[in-house]
């Protein structure tokens, strides 16, 4: 795991105490910590409306205060959907002789089409990723050349491993999420817009 996504990773929430230059990434992932969820930089505003409703006092009385709650709020291990997406490390090991996954998977995935997308034979696959959206599952394969910067694939739970994107390196993937402070500015200028100041 190189020091950009370590940085990356710190400016995202996550705690990056136990990742060592030693470890393989999906070690160094397995070892990371995150206390919220992550929000795409495309991120619609979800229940912004009904927050401001439930604090519209504050909103016009302490806007900061009223701030400080919604990061609290969002950037917490909260159950409602918000369109975020889940920090996951689980293994999925379709090929796997005598794996659970390959058991479950065996007729239901094409190891060809799999193994010609990633360029891997018999690839395992760790998930970093979930999301409500489409696609709404993001691994990397173990078994990528450049561990300290692997490639992430996307599929979704309609089409699982039928259809398999590259969506670049892990470096470059992290850039689609969004820190606390622009998380903030893109709330602030809705609130402003819809509600005024």
């Amino acid at each position: 795991m190189n020091d950009s996504i370590i940085k990356k990773t710190i400016a995202l929430g996550g705690n990056t105490d136990a990742v060592s230059a030693g470890k393989s990434f999906v070690e160094n992932w397995q070892n990371i910590r995150f206390t919220h969820y992550l929000y795409d930089k495309d991120w619609d505003v979800y229940g912004i409306d009904q927050f401001y409703e439930s604090n519209k006092e504050l909103y016009h009385n302490h806007q900061e205060k009223f701030y400080e709650n919604l990061l609290t709020h969002y950037f917490s291990a909260h159950d409602s959907a918000y369109g975020q997406y889940f920090v996951k490390d689980w293994m999925f090991t379709p090929f796997k002789e005598d794996s659970e996954d390959q058991q479950e998977f065996e007729d239901l995935i094409d190891e060809d089409y799999v193994q010609g997308v990633v360029g891997i034979p018999k690839p395992d696959f760790l998930c970093i990723l979930y999301s409500y959206g489409y696609p709404d599952h993001y691994f990397v394969c173990t078994e990528d050349p450049d561990q300290s910067n692997p490639i992430v694939y996307s599929t979704d739970h309609e089409v699982y491993f039928d259809e398999l994107e590259n969506e670049g390196n892990f470096e470059d993937f992290l850039d689609r999420f969004m820190i606390q402070e622009e998380f903030l500015e893109v709330v602030t200028e809705y609130l402003t817009e819809k509600f005024g100041k």
